[in-house]
């Protein structure tokens, strides 16, 4: 025996890579577990544990000692608009503006900063913040700006407003027409200058299309602000297939160190094309979903709803496709392999398509078919996300940027079954949480806040709107770490610390699930780590 301890004293320590220690380690496995110490090899971890144990197993190339800092897996946002984010970066940003003024104000600095530009585009402007709450009208930009095209985008997405240039560039007038979208007119019929959803479509063949070459050093430096919030994985919500080459050419090359899970848009040409190539699942990226819109978005009044606008009550809003195309889609995508991930914000448009899931994947409750933002839901449909096994993908700072006008919309009563994470949480077992970014800020923490503390960056309102759909820490935690990466398929590869899974991981100056409320959003990312290499340092 005494032979037989003195061989192990002297036994070799294995070789890997990455050792760190001293730190508060949430490992976010199924026990939501703490260590103080893991280790790190080929990218992934191995060990997990007490630091002491591990040095004596472990012989490490590089030890990190984490002074005591607090370590989580790598955050997930489980739906954004990666690309658009990125396109974003060189056009004007209107988040936040408080007047159309304001709006104007900020697209001449722009145009001053870029005088060569083909287009002028902005991003974020919101008329519900503004004293008259009213949609801006085309007119200032045609007198400002006569000779470029203008597009803005409303902070949705689904709404933009353009100047005449654009519209004679794009061909729209007075007659021109489209179902699944409003093109805004005054009361004498002449164009405003505003399109919603559909209608958007109608400058696609005029914009501007970008090479990957253009493209490259803003993705590069949209990845840097998202590595610098701790964002090691991204659902990216609906993207071309050209938009994916260029991503996936450029993580082969070894510059795009995110890991990204693309929804293709579901075009007729991208399902064609990936429906017989089939679903790419690689560490770095995933193509398995299809991203398909059922409604607008409530701001704009194009969410579909079972009754009218209490602040419009004779609109309820617009489908964006029909009920018939999206059935036939649904069938075609639940002979496959891969999901369909819907959008949809009101609650007739998310009781039409929980239905037509339900009556396409005829009791295939792990297909993991998503509801995109799932915003307002009827109580008779609730009980659909898990009779039908959907998973429910939202977004908690929603809740928090619409509720000083959610109500005018909705009224009270619709209110209450509005941004229900508790309830949606109690009906599936699992929430994927994500931002939306650029409809809302790229950082997750601002979304880790929003659903636990139910309050805006001002800590409004004091006791959180509407506590009862508040969700725990653990939970919130869950949701942007492996239960996104379950919504994704991915939750056996990532989002635990945990031996065999990726080693991403992200270190924090704040203990996210003890810290007072007021401090979640000002927590500050120190280190962000990728496949076991750190990618973003303070």
């Amino acid at each position: 025996m005494a032979l037989a301890l003195l061989s192990g004293c002297g036994a070799k320590r294995e070789a890997v890579d990455l050792l760190v220690t001293n730190a508060t380690v949430y490992t976010v496995d199924s026990a939501f577990s703490k260590a103080e110490a893991f280790v790190v090899k080929d990218g992934k971890f191995v060990a997990v544990g007490a630091a002491a144990d591990l040095k004596a197993k472990y012989q490490a190339a590089q030890e990190v000692d984490a002074g005591g800092k607090f370590i989580y897996p790598g955050f997930h946002d489980a739906h954004c608009h990666f690309y658009h984010y990125a396109a974003g970066l060189s056009g004007a940003d209107l988040v936040g503006t408080n007047s159309w003024p304001e709006v104007i104000q900020r697209l001449q600095e722009t145009r001053r900063k870029y005088p060569n530009a083909r287009w002028l585009t902005g991003n974020g402007w919101d008329q519900n913040d503004w004293p008259t709450k009213q949609f801006p009208t085309k007119d200032t930009l045609d007198r400002l700006f006569p000779d470029v095209p203008v597009f803005i985008s409303r902070v949705d997405g689904h709404a933009a407003l353009v100047n005449q240039k654009l519209l004679d560039l794009a061909g729209i007038t007075s007659r021109t027409t489209i179902s699944g979208g409003v093109i805004g007119r005054d009361a004498q019929g002449r164009l405003t200058g505003l399109l919603l959803d559909k209608a958007k479509g109608l400058l696609d063949n005029v914009y501007p299309v970008t090479t990957a070459a253009e493209d490259t050093p803003l993705l590069l430096q949209a990845q840097q602000n998202c590595l610098a919030v701790g964002l090691t994985s991204l659902t990216e919500a609906g993207l071309h297939r050209i938009d994916i080459n260029v991503l996936d050419s450029l993580q082969k090359a070894g510059q795009l160190h995110l890991r990204i899970n693309a929804m293709a848009s579901a075009t007729p040409d991208n399902v064609a094309y990936y429906l017989k190539k089939g679903p790419i699942r690689t560490d770095q990226l995933t193509v398995a979903s299809f991203k398909v819109y059922a409604d607008g978005a409530l701001g704009s009044r194009g969410a579909c709803l079972v009754k009218p606008y209490a602040d419009k009550p004779k609109e309820t809003g617009f489908l964006i496709q029909t009920v018939k195309e999206y059935r036939n889609l649904a069938k075609q995508l639940a002979a496959s392999k891969f999901q369909m991930n819907t959008h949809a914000i009101g609650d007739s448009a998310n009781r039409i398509i929980l239905n037509i899931y339900g009556e396409a994947l005829k009791g295939q409750k792990d297909r993991r078919w998503r509801i995109e933002h799932a915003q307002v839901i009827t109580p008779a449909d609730m009980p659909k996300f898990g009779q039908y096994g959907i998973v429910p993908s939202v977004q908690p700072t929603h809740a928090t940027s619409d509720m000083y006008w959610a109500g005018e919309r909705l009224g009270a009563e619709r209110l209450k079954t509005a941004y229900a994470y508790k309830e949606l949480l109690k009906q599936y077992g699992q929430l994927a949480l994500g931002s939306d970014f650029p409809v809302e800020n790229i950082n997750p923490l601002f979304g880790f806040h929003a659903a636990v503390a139910r309050q805006d960056a001002k800590n409004y309102p004091a006791a959180g709107f509407q506590m009862e759909n508040a969700i725990s820490r653990p939970d919130a935690l869950r949701g942007m770490t492996t239960w996104a990466a379950h919504a994704a398929f991915e939750e056996k590869r990532k989002g635990q610390i945990k031996p065999g899974m990726l080693a991403d991981f992200v270190v924090l100056d704040t203990d996210l699930l003890t810290a007072p409320n007021e401090q979640l959003r000002g927590a500050k990312v120190l280190q962000t780590w990728i496949g076991g290499a750190k990618v973003f340092g303070r």
